[in-house]
């Protein structure tokens, strides 16, 4: 039997992106809704193990599909977490560079990823990309959390899209909870993560 998924602390406290994000929204999507990723990952994975041993019959398709909806609400959500911080930051140096040479500016950059973020239809996410074999930034929309993109893209931001990100705070107005969102953008990590994925 391998190791199992682990619910990750949050990497500041539940009021620190606070006016922009409530204490009460990361309580709820933290300890209730990254949590049930996390358990139905762990179960999907029992499930397997104890038909391998035939111990219980089960649907493989079904239970595949669970696996992959629940292990990508874990992966995103655990960058997404990364992806904010309480300090005040903005991009710089070469992840800065490499954003105004693919959209113009960093506020081309932004108004196209607003864009992909309120346009995803229904649950979801958006997603800014970095392409090894092209060399280019690229944002992506994810439905629900079946992260269906290109092999070997490497994600550096995302944005949690689900109504349960934002609703308590903002109800149906997802714009401006991507407009708000930006005030708590962790550019110095996505610089790092932009270094890492483009070292060779």
């Amino acid at each position: 039997m391998g190791s199992k998924y682990v619910l990750p602390e949050l990497p500041y406290e539940y009021n620190a992106l606070e006016p922009y994000l409530s204490e009460e929204i990361l309580k709820l999507h933290h300890d209730r809704h990254h949590s049930a990723y996390v358990k139905g990952a762990n179960s999907a994975l029992e499930d397997l193990e104890k038909a391998r041993k035939g111990k219980i019959e089960v649907d493989i398709k079904a239970v595949l599909k669970e696996l992959s909806f629940h292990i990508g609400g874990h992966i995103l959500h655990t960058l997404f977490w990364k992806c904010m911080t309480p300090e005040k930051s903005e991009p710089s140096g070469a992840l800065a560079e490499k954003i105004k040479e693919e959209f113009g500016s960093i506020e081309a950059f932004r108004n196209e990823f607003s864009k992909a973020a309120n346009s995803v239809e229904g649950s979801g996410w958006a997603a800014l990309m970095y392409c090894p074999l092209t060399e280019r930034l690229i944002i992506q929309q994810i439905e629900k959390h079946n992260v269906n993109l290109a092999p070997e893209l490497r994600m550096l931001v995302c944005l949690d899209v689900w109504e349960h990100a934002y609703y308590l705070q903002y109800k149906n107005d997802r714009a401006l909870f991507v407009k708000n969102w930006w005030n708590v953008v962790n550019w110095d990590f996505i610089e790092e993560r932009f270094k890492e994925v483009t070292r060779k």
